[in-house]
Parts: C-alpha cells; sequence; structure tokens
C-alpha cells in the first residue's frame, strides 16, 4: 500500500502509545515547549486517524541525540494487512483449487495464467502473495497433467475397442 493509503483508517492504543513517546522524546530533548507539548498531548488522545498521529509527529522526525521514536510509521510495523496480496494470486489458488471440484479445464488454465501473471507482478511490485502465485501454478499443471494422461488413456481404450483380439482373428479357411 502507499504512504497515503492508511492515512483514514483508524489508529490503535499501540498507534497512539508510540506518537506519545514521539512528544515526550521531543520534550524532554527540548525540541518542543510546554505549551505546545501540551497542546500535541491533548490532541492525541482525541485522534483517531493515522493521518491525525502523522499530524502530531511529522515535524519531530529526528532527536538531538538521533534516538527518537520517528513519527507514525506507514505502513504500520508489525500491521497484518501493511502490504496487499496480489489479486491475481488469489485468483490463481482459488482456480487450481476449483478444477479438482467439477470446473476441470475452467479452473486449470487460468490457474496457470494467472499464476505466471501474478508471479510477474509480484515481483515487480513487492506485493505479497508469491505462495499463493506458485499453488496456482501447480494446481493448474498437475490439472494439465491429470487432463493430458487422461487423453491419452482415452485415445488408447478407444483403440484397444477398435482392434480385434487375438481370440477375435479369423484366418482365411479355417473355419
Amino acid at each position: 500500500m502507499t504512504a497515503g493509503s492508511f492515512g483514514s483508517m483508524r489508529a490503535t492504543d499501540a498507534d497512539r502509545d508510540h506518537a506519545g513517546a514521539v512528544l515526550q522524546n521531543a520534550y524532554s530533548e527540548g525540541r518542543l515547549s510546554w505549551p505546545e507539548f501540551d497542546a500535541r498531548s491533548t490532541a492525541l488522545v482525541n485522534a483517531q486517524t493515522y493521518d491525525q498521529l502523522t499530524a502530531l509527529t511529522t515535524d519531530l522526525a529526528a532527536g538531538a541525540a538521533g534516538q527518537a521514536p520517528q513519527p507514525y510509521p506507514y505502513p504500520p510495523q508489525g500491521y497484518p494487512g501493511g502490504q496487499r496480496t496480489n489479486g491475481m494470486a488469489i485468483a490463481a489458488m482459488i482456480c487450481g483449487i476449483a478444477q479438482f471440484f467439477g470446473f476441470w479445464l475452467l479452473g486449470t488454465i487460468p490457474a496457470v495464467v494467472l499464476g505466471h501473471i501474478a508471479r510477474r507482478q509480484i515481483r515487480q511490485t513487492g506485493e505479497q502473495g508469491a505462495g499463493m502465485a506458485l499453488a496456482g501454478l501447480i494446481l493448474g499443471y498437475v490439472g494439465l497433467a491429470l487432463s493430458v494422461i487422461a487423453v491419452i488413456l482415452i485415445a488408447v481404450l478407444v483403440v484397444a475397442a477398435g482392434h480385434p483380439t487375438p481370440n477375435q482373428v479369423q484366418v482365411p479357411g479355417v473355419p
């Protein structure tokens, strides 16, 4: 996700605690006066979104000792949804699984195509979902291999049914 995409998302208590640590550190280093610290702390209690937390801490990026907590990070550190999962990877995995539940060729080819597209996009964008794309590819290729084997077996059975067996071979002149 882009830096601004979390802006209107509601912040957690841990997020407010981090912003409070930034403010306290800035005050202790003398980069904020008491009235300014008090005003920002009051605003911090009422802050509900990442945009509001960022507005309170943006100008306090680095302390004099260089050890101040950074302004609120985007995306939030440790946030499980901090990075998008590639939609093509999800679709590839769904198609790969669906082919075994009655959508044989309707799931096989799309699983392979979507899996390859997803892997390329993931390499370019750094999104999540590489495992899902790989699972879709593997399931798609397994389904494709099973389809080829089934076609070969059917062809062998058709050819075998069209040829007489050795017991049915008639020799001319022998009753």
